[in-house]
């Protein structure tokens, strides 16, 4: 998300970074170019103005300091600008009530509202430890109900069960029966959706509302929805009254316009969004560290909670060991593979890198994608225990066995055991460096002659 926004915003940075002062002309410069990305970006006009004015008023009051470049004053008011109207700071789930809680999921049809509330009561039982039951309140979509039950079964959490010919009414007074006499904390509605706003998916979500009287309203939006994204965000919030919004697909989106104008429209926080299909690709929404992203300077303590999420401590631990004894065999290179792709492969790793937007770019005009990880994967499970273990195994004839039991080329195969020769190097450098040298050299040394 945010690509083509992250992309122009560097290429008006890189411009500043040349200058030695800045004067008014300058900065209204740099607003046109700002407000042309904004727009490009798919934000909403009357957004884009607010944030142009906000931005002009307080760049052209700004004494420029000594010790900071003009660039980084400049960069410093957009952070500020686009974390503001992301939101400031992450809003988490209201559940402060008496149980059971009750969450309206409201949105269009084909947002993503059945697999959001899947995810969402997954985070909600493993995060918070809750009891969560969810109810399809959708009887216009075929099987809309059955899709819930399927996807709550893959989520670890209870769906009401099916009685067909009730009404949305009828099922939201059963969902909250059944809440307070099971013992459940949270009660999940997913709501029905149509492809466009009208007047009688308005009429039943009111009649829903008036009935559960739910503490959290969230609005599923899709964020390719792109400038339709303000008339669908107001429309609910005049009508039905929304708390905060989840928006799904951003991995899908290079814009992210949706993001920016849906948090200014009705003024509730996005409180989740939807990085990718599986149930546990759901995480909050830190305004902060995605203005980061948008400009470049990374997300570290998000890639540094993801790993402590997706890692095993004692397989993290145990590898740390081997490395600083210098080894490093293909068994420690296919872990850390898989480590890679738990954790969303390496796109989704640099994405929140400091300072690596040209790096990714250039990646990706090279077309190097996640496939070569999958290749190597499989061109190391096609080694046996001992190739593994001992590299200096692989001969001419065992390389081509690799290469035809793995469905690449030799010449791939070749690449790899190049990739763990130069690792291996590195390793046994570590071990001769110590800790103490490594403190010292720092990881330019570690890297020479690679």
């Amino acid at each position: 998300m945010f690509d083509s926004l992250n992309k122009r915003l560097g290429d008006i940075f890189g411009k500043l970074r040349r200058k030695g002062a800045l004067s008014e002309d300058d900065i209204n410069e740099v607003a046109r170019e700002i407000r042309i990305a904004l727009l490009e970006a798919d934000v909403a006009l009357p957004v884009v103005k607010a944030f142009i004015a906000s931005f002009k008023e307080e760049a052209v009051g700004e004494e420029i300091i000594a010790s900071v470049s003009p660039a980084q004053m400049v960069i410093k008011l957009v952070q500020d600008h686009l974390t503001e109207l992301l939101g400031s700071e992450h809003q988490e789930i209201n559940l402060a009530a008496n149980p059971p809680v009750v969450i309206m999921m409201v949105g269009l049809q084909g947002s993503g509202k059945t697999t959001s509330t899947g995810k969402l009561g997954k985070r909600l039982k493993e995060k918070h430890n809750k009891k969560v039951l969810v109810a399809s309140l959708d009887v216009q979509r075929p099987a809309a109900q059955e899709q819930l039950e399927v996807v709550a079964g893959q989520a670890g959490i209870d769906s009401l069960p099916i009685i067909k010919g009730q009404s949305p009414a009828e099922i939201t007074k059963r969902a909250m029966q059944a809440g307070k006499t099971e013992g459940y904390d949270v009660v999940m509605l997913d709501t029905a959706g149509r492809l466009h706003v009208d007047a009688e998916l308005m009429a039943e979500l009111q009649e829903v509302r008036d009935i559960a009287k739910p503490l959290e309203t969230l609005l599923v939006a899709d964020s390719l929805t792109g400038q339709d994204a303000v008339n669908i965000a107001s429309q609910f919030h005049e009508q039905i009254g929304v708390s905060g919004i989840i928006l799904t697909r951003i991995d899908g989106d290079g814009r992210g316009g949706a993001a920016l104008s849906m948090r200014h429209v009705t003024g509730q926080p996005i409180k989740f969004m939807g990085t990718g299909e599986k149930l546990d690709a759901f995480e909050p929404f830190h305004p902060e560290r995605i203005a980061s992203r948008i400009l470049d300077m990374g997300d570290v303590v998000s890639l540094v909670e993801k790993a402590a999420e997706m890692i095993d401590q004692d397989d993290a631990e145990a590898m740390a060991k081997r490395m600083m004894e210098g080894k490093f065999d293909f068994n420690d290179l296919l872990n850390q593979l898989r480590q890679m792709k738990k954790m969303g492969g390496i796109g989704s790793m640099m994405s929140m890198l400091p300072g690596v937007g040209k790096i990714k770019q250039q990646m990706d005009e090279a077309g190097v994608d996640e496939s070569v990880f999958k290749k190597q994967e499989a061109i190391i499970l096609s080694m046996t225990v001992k190739e593994r273990q001992f590299p200096k195994l692989l001969n001419a004839s065992r390389r081509q066995r690799i290469a035809e039991g793995s469905g690449t080329s030799v010449q791939e195969v070749n690449k790899i055991i190049k990739q763990h020769q130069q690792m291996e190097k590195m390793m046994k450098r570590m071990k001769k460096m110590g800790k103490k040298g490594m403190m010292r050299g720092g990881i330019q040394q570690l890297m020479q002659g690679l």
